[in-house]
């Protein structure tokens, strides 16, 4: 079982690895989740969620708004800073927790990009479960 699903995501991988130019060689699949995300791998998306944005989101809705500003700012700490009405120290503070929790770091440039796609997909599912929910509790009805 293990064998067929590290055989996928291996091929997803080399499916999009030209997509990232200064990938390492040999790169690793799991390495390779946003693209793998991009090009409609589901393992991917499921990964980027169940292992970035899940987490995050468990933990404290803090850490995801202050991940979301930050990068929809442009990885600026004050401007990060600004929208959030905190301390740029208060945003540095949030962004090691991120990291704490996850293991992945905010503030370089490939880790944004994974972290970004995780909360893009992250937040996807989540609107499309609370529609699925809204959608079954109206069926319930008499």
């Amino acid at each position: 079982v293990d064998a067929s699903r590290s055989a996928r995501a291996a091929l997803a991988g080399f499916a999009v690895a030209a997509s990232w130019r200064g990938a390492p060689r040999p790169v690793e699949a799991d390495d390779l989740l946003p693209e793998r995300a991009l090009a409609g791998d589901a393992v991917a998306k499921n990964t980027l969620v169940e292992r970035i944005y899940r987490p995050l989101e468990g933990h404290s809705t803090d850490l995801v708004t202050t991940l979301w500003s930050y990068l929809d700012n442009g990885r600026s700490l004050e401007a990060t800073a600004r929208e959030l009405f905190v301390h740029p120290n208060t945003v540095r503070y949030r962004l090691k927790r991120v990291t704490d929790v996850i293991g992945w770091d905010a503030t370089g440039p490939r880790e944004a990009l994974i972290l970004q796609t995780a909360l893009i997909l992250g937040s996807i599912g989540s609107s499309e479960h609370a529609r699925r929910r809204h959608a079954a509790r109206r069926a319930e009805r008499p």
